[in-house]
């Protein structure tokens, strides 16, 4: 299992999927896994609050880690110490993107509930967060001012030489 992780907005999605298309191996979404089961992200924060969003991402998280290919998690997955652990048994890209950069991508974007107030709340919302992807990362890659094509590309030879 290969792991995409990193703030809101770097692309794991996108690029999760463009990387398993180049190696034709299946890619999953953490995300996209919760609402098909749930609902949309914003209504559980909203009905129910954030210590209830994290519990169900955790068991999709657990779960996802169990498959195999690409899965790209949310961007506070890895806050989970359970989640730190289990990553620890997979090879972990970590997606960067700047501030301006992302700025651009989360503009009109009212389904990220923890940034909604835009790049400021993105921020805020990553410092911490910075320190944990870094060291969970077998590797790094900056999306901020790259081609998806290309950054699929380099990420699958990494993949493929590592």
């Amino acid at each position: 299992m290969i792991v995409f992780i990193g703030p809101s907005g770097a692309g794991k999605s996108r690029l999760g999927k463009r990387v398993a298309r180049v190696l034709g191996v299946p890619f999953g979404d953490t995300d996209r896994m919760i609402v098909a089961e749930h609902g949309p992200i914003p209504q559980i924060f909203l009905e129910h609050g954030e210590p209830h969003f994290r519990a169900i991402e955790r068991e999709t998280v657990r779960r996802a880690l169990q498959g195999e290919g690409i899965v790209s998690l949310g961007g506070g997955a890895v806050l989970d110490p359970d989640t730190q652990t289990d990553l620890a048994a997979h090879r972990v890209v970590f997606l960067t993107i700047s501030p301006e950069a992302v700025t651009r991508r989360l503009a009109g974007d009212t389904d990220r509930p923890l940034v909604r107030n835009g790049v400021r709340d993105w921020i805020a919302l990553n410092e911490p967060r910075w320190a944990i992807y870094e060291r969970l990362a077998d590797a790094t890659f900056d999306t901020s001012h790259r081609a998806n094509d290309e950054m699929a590309t380099e990420v699958a030879a990494w993949l493929t030489t590592t």
